[in-house]
């Protein structure tokens, strides 16, 4: 009786590129923008991953896992993403920054982006560049929340 009443729950969620499509295109809008910033695209699929790992985004997850891939990330740097403040050595001190702002942004109810953390984003980024890692994170936020309320599954 619950499975099925999950199914069915699942069936009534909304798609959101289909009911409101100017508000899809909007986010579709930032991503667009993303695309032409100047931080590289493994900070992009860093920050994504781990913010989907985050808010427990499995489509979010699964696809930029594979776009990681694509990019040349490697297996175990993914796999060990959601522990990276136990690995010293994998990731670089500029991505270990840019994961605590991402961790701090997702979870702003923790108290917010600590001084610690931004000044040590600020310590290897411009106002601009910060501007933009700030803005990748606030979309896959967005995003993330889209695909958990409406329980888009993995491809």
């Amino acid at each position: 009786m619950v499975n099925q009443l999950i199914i069915k729950e699942m069936e009534h969620r909304i798609n959101f590129a289909a009911i409101e499509p100017a508000a899809y295109k909007a986010l579709l809008s930032l991503e667009s923008y993303l695309a032409t910033t100047t931080i590289s695209k493994t900070l992009k699929e860093l920050i994504k991953i781990r913010a989907s790992q985050i808010n427990g985004c499995a489509f979010c997850i699964n696809m930029h896992t594979i776009d990681a891939r694509k990019q040349g990330e490697t297996e175990q740097r993914i796999y060990l993403l959601n522990a990276w403040r136990e690995v010293h050595d994998l990731y670089t001190d500029e991505e270990k920054a840019v994961l605590a702002l991402t961790e701090e942004m997702t979870l702003i109810t923790n108290g917010g982006v600590s001084e610690a953390t931004y000044q040590q984003v600020k310590s290897f980024f411009d106002d601009k560049q910060l501007a933009q890692i700030m803005m990748a994170i606030i979309t896959i936020n967005s995003w993330n929340r889209m695909s958990v309320a409406t329980q888009l599954a993995p491809q």
